[in-house]
């Protein structure tokens, strides 16, 4: 049960502040409100208790993507889905924390399909944290022989990129392969997958995602190779043909887990709005899916396994990916933290609780004007955005928001800051509303004192 103001002042909520109420964001705000299950609400003189779920709209659904299902029981609605593609043998993809909904008794997942005789090989649980290349390899090479026609990615982001980059492997199976160990995976094989044109056709993948990371919502995969830098592949072909978000999978889910992937949905959405390629369309979005975060979080952190507080931060999560994978991915803070989290396998929630502010910091004076409106979109337009976020973060249980909390020592820091300079200056250059100039720069802003911000 969420508690929230009466339903007449619903979409000032969803702004958090009255100055833009004329704006787009507050129009698609009410859009929201308007797709919304109905409210039943029983009312006090101040305050209405509202039973509700928010929803995505149809035209927020991507191209190449079916359909989004939240708040949805997942067994009976992935079954629905696989009946519609026809599929024969299906592939379930899951990380270790989620085997105990999917397989035990009759009733679960990979016991259902197995009594129909739809299982084309047993529970895969190879992908850990960050999506490492032996692992996604393992679950590419037993998919490929298995000779699946559909990919069910249970889990995390790492698992639902991974999903996605084998689907890359198996429509490869129609090439002509020379020998045995042709067709074996590798990350080259992969990533050359991603490169034809025109593309085959590609298995259908249904991601049931049982956090907020949001990597089912893109047509990017992500992986960490052997030797700890990030990777991947895109390609539109790979965006996943189904979404089914059941909170239900969510329960008992670690804090830094839960709290740490609703965080990411902030650092996606901050992302969105100050990016040089940016566009009003896409802040628009980016801005209306913060405050649905940000008007959750809380009731998320008095009760994590809310359903409906699950339900809401995914559609808002939702909304901000889907205005940064537009036309503006990847984000500068995005992209520090996936090589921060590659290096010292540090969860991508405490990375954004550790950069996010700062990095926002770094380029405020260069983006003020667009950092005013998250600062709005938070709910308090006289603050710094930086302080708002780093402040938000301080309220999310185990989520980091220093180097040592992670175990990143100073020299650590400035071992990264040194490679980022010199790897990747021109690409941070090309995504920053304000230029580095040394590694300086980049360290400085990478350990400025939260209590300056």
């Amino acid at each position: 049960m969420l508690t929230l103001p009466s339903p007449i002042l619903f979409g000032a909520l969803l702004l958090g502040s009255t100055s833009i109420k004329s704006s787009p964001c507050h129009l698609l705000a009410r859009a929201f409100t308007a797709y919304s299950p109905p409210i039943r609400a029983t009312t006090t003189t101040t305050m209405t208790t509202i039973k509700m779920s928010l929803s995505i709209p149809t035209e927020q659904i991507p191209p190449g993507m079916k359909a989004v299902h939240v708040g949805s029981p997942f067994l009976a609605t992935a079954m629905d889905e696989l009946s519609t593609f026809g599929s024969k043998r299906v592939f379930v993809l899951a990380n270790n924390s989620s085997r105990k909904f999917l397989e035990g008794d009759d009733t679960k997942f990979i016991n259902v399909l197995q009594a129909k005789g739809l299982l084309a090989a047993p529970l895969c649980s190879s992908i850990g944290m960050g999506g490492g290349e032996e692992g996604l390899l393992h679950a590419a090479n037993e998919a490929y022989a298995a000779n699946a026609d559909v990919i069910v990615t249970v889990g995390g982001g790492a698992v639902q990129d991974g999903g996605k980059l084998i689907r890359l492997w198996l429509s490869t199976k129609d090439d002509n392969k020379d020998d045995e160990e042709a067709n074996k995976a590798t990350v080259q094989g992969i990533q050359a997958a991603s490169n034809r044109d025109p593309m085959p056709p590609i298995p259908p993948q249904i991601a049931i995602p049982n956090s907020f990371a949001m990597a089912e919502a893109t047509h990017v995969a992500g992986l960490t190779t052997t030797s700890k830098t990030k990777s991947g592949a895109a390609h539109k072909s790979i965006m996943p043909t189904v979404i089914i978000y059941d909170p239900a999978l969510s329960a008992g889910l670690p804090d830094w887990v839960r709290f740490g992937t609703a965080l990411r949905g902030v650092e996606h959405a901050v992302g969105a709005v100050t990016h040089p390629k940016s566009n009003e369309d896409i802040r628009t979005r980016a801005l209306a899916g913060l405050t649905i975060i940000k008007d959750n979080l809380k009731a998320l952190v008095s009760n994590p396994e809310c359903p409906t507080a699950q339900s809401n931060i995914y559609v808002g999560g939702f909304m901000a990916i889907r205005a940064l994978n537009t036309g503006c991915y990847p984000a500068l803070g995005h992209l520090f933290e996936n090589q921060y989290s590659a290096r010292y396998d540090v969860h991508q929630g405490s990375c954004s609780g550790i950069l996010c502010a700062r990095i926002m910091d770094y380029h405020y004076d260069s983006s003020k004007e667009y950092q005013r409106r998250i600062s709005a979109a938070l709910g308090d337009e006289n603050t710094r955005a930086p302080r708002l976020v780093q402040d938000l973060v301080a309220t999310l249980p185990t989520v980091s928001s220093e180097h040592l909390q992670v175990k990143v020592t100073d020299e650590m820091v400035k071992e990264i800051t040194q490679w980022m300079f010199e790897n990747n200056l021109a690409r941070y250059n090309a995504l920053s509303p304000k230029a580095f100039t040394s590694a300086e720069d980049i360290y400085g802003m990478m350990t400025k004192p939260l209590d300056q911000l």
